[in-house]
C-alpha cells in the first residue's frame, strides 16, 4: 500500500456559474482500520478560497499550518487576501522546494476571484499543477470519483444545483472505496453567499 493511501481520502472540487464547491469525506483511518469519522480534509484559507489536502494526514496538517502562515504574512504585507491563482502557485512552489523528501499530499484548491470567476486546480506531491474548468478530484478513489463526476456534471450550475451535484458525486464515489467515506462535508462559495453542509453517508 502506498503511503499516500495510508489514511484514506476523497476530495472533489467543482465549478459552477460564478460559484465553486469543494467537498471531502470524513474518515480518518490506518489502512483498513477506522480511527475517526469527523476528520475534515478541506481547510478555509479565507472566505473565497479553500484548500483540500488528500494523502498522509500528518503531512496535510503540517502543510495547512504552513500555508495559513504564508497567507497571513502576505495579507499583512499586501493588505489584501491572496487570489486563488497566486495561492496555488505558492502551494506549488512550497511542495517543489521539498521535492527530494516530499510531503505525501495531493492538494486541491478551489476559490473565486473578485469578479466571481471560479478557479480550480490540483497538483501532485511535487507541485505539478493542472487547472480545470469543470472539476478536480484527489484521494484514494480517483477512478470512481472521475466516473461519477463525468456522469453528473453540467456546466453553469447555480450554487444550490452545484451543491446537489457535488454531493451526489462524492457520496457515490466513496461508496466504491473502502478507504474513504463515513459521511462528507461540502463547502459552496459564491459572490454573494457561501455555505457549508455536512452529508450523512454509509457508516461501513
Amino acid at each position: 500500500m502506498s503511503i499516500s493511501t495510508y489514511n484514506g481520502a476523497a476530495i472533489i472540487a467543482m465549478s459552477g456559474k460564478d460559484c465553486v464547491a469543494i467537498g471531502c469525506d470524513l474518515r480518518l483511518g490506518i489502512q483498513n482500520q477506522t480511527l475517526a469519522t469527523d476528520f475534515k480534509k478541506v481547510y478555509k484559507i479565507h472566505d473565497r478560497l479553500y484548500l483540500g489536502l488528500a494523502g498522509l494526514a500528518t503531512d496535510a496538517l503540517t502543510l495547512n499550518q504552513r500555508f495559513q502562515f504564508k497567507h497571513n504574512m502576505y495579507k499583512l504585507r499586501e493588505e489584501r487576501n491572496m487570489n486563488p491563482a497566486t495561492f496555488a502557485h505558492m502551494v506549488s512552489k512550497t511542495l517543489y522546494e521539498k521535492r527530494f523528501g516530499p510531503y505525501f499530499v495531493e492538494p486541491v484548491i478551489a476559490g473565486i476571484d473578485d469578479d466571481g470567476t471560479p478557479y480550480i486546480t490540483g497538483m501532485d506531491s511535487l507541485g505539478a499543477m493542472e487547472t480545470s474548468k469543470d472539476f478536480m478530484v484527489a484521494g484514494t478513489a480517483p477512478n470512481s470519483l472521475w466516473g461519477v463526476c463525468e456522469s453528473f456534471y453540467r456546466p453553469n450550475l447555480g450554487p444550490e444545483e452545484l451543491f446537489e451535484t457535488i454531493s451526489q458525486c462524492l457520496l457515490s464515489g466513496v461508496d466504491r472505496d473502502a478507504l474513504s467515506g463515513w459521511g462528507a462535508v461540502v463547502y459552496v462559495i459564491a459572490k454573494d453567499k457561501s455555505f457549508v453542509k455536512t452529508l450523512k453517508g454509509r457508516m461501513d
